[in-house]
């Protein structure tokens, strides 16, 4: 299959998968962002976004497209060091042409899954699986319904070592999804020497917005823990 015997069909399965994905972290962002104004209109959608039928579907259909990326994106890595052999050990010093954040996709995106498990652990784990399991996480000694997500943000962001952990988390995000943006134009073919940099540009600009979207929720309710 074509999609899997070149590497050029996997680099499209990456952009595929990341371009979905980066939509979904924008209506994750913008749904966090609620909570900025509203408790009970925050809780309103993690009811609505709780254990129905639909959401269960789109879980699932974003836990395919997450282990699809990672998979392939390790596929890549794999055989972009066997193609060059030892050659990058000769090299002192990257390209000045080469992002950072392109050499270091891996590591990113590593850092990336972790922070993954820990999002889950302190969220999906309490509130949609709880729901399924028709039970109540016990947080900070005291039972939290699963549709209470504020709660949770709450609580969870008024402990530092979360929120330097989250910090870490989106700025390794946003160097993976900065670069991952325009690539995906280029593997696509829609970016030539023109374009290349204009994705650049919207690339960083939208990604910021995201990330930024989402770090708001954190410092937002960190720094209200302190008053």
């Amino acid at each position: 299959m074509w999609l899997i015997d070149s590497s050029i069909g996997r680099k499209v399965v990456m952009s595929v998968t990341g371009a979905a994905l980066i939509l979904f972290l924008t209506f994750h962002m913008a749904m966090n962002c609620a909570a900025l104004f509203s408790a009970e209109a925050y809780n309103a959608i993690c009811e609505f976004l709780g254990a129905n039928w639909y959401a269960l579907v789109g879980t699932a259909g974003l836990a395919v497209l997450m282990v699809l990326h990672f998979v392939f994106a390790f596929w890549l890595t794999i055989q972009n060091r066997k193609a060059r052999g030892n050659v990058r050990y000769a090299v002192s010093e990257r390209p000045k042409s080469v992002e950072w954040a392109s050499q270091n996709m891996l590591v990113l995106g590593i850092i990336v899954f972790v922070g993954l498990l820990v999002h889950f652990a302190n969220f999906w784990s309490k509130m949609q699986l709880q729901e399924l399991m028709d039970t109540q996480a016990i947080v900070n000694g005291v039972a939290v319904a699963p549709t209470d997500g504020a709660a949770l943000i709450e609580y969870t962001f008024s402990q530092w070592y979360f929120v330097l952990i989250y910090t870490v988390w989106l700025a390794a995000l946003w160097f993976h999804l900065s670069h991952g943006f325009w690539s995906m134009f280029q593997t696509i073919g829609w970016s030539g020497s023109k374009w290349q940099r204009r994705w650049q540009v919207i690339g960083n600009i939208y990604v910021t917005l995201v990330i930024l979207g989402f770090l708001s929720v954190v410092y937002f309710y960190f720094f209200k823990s302190l008053c």
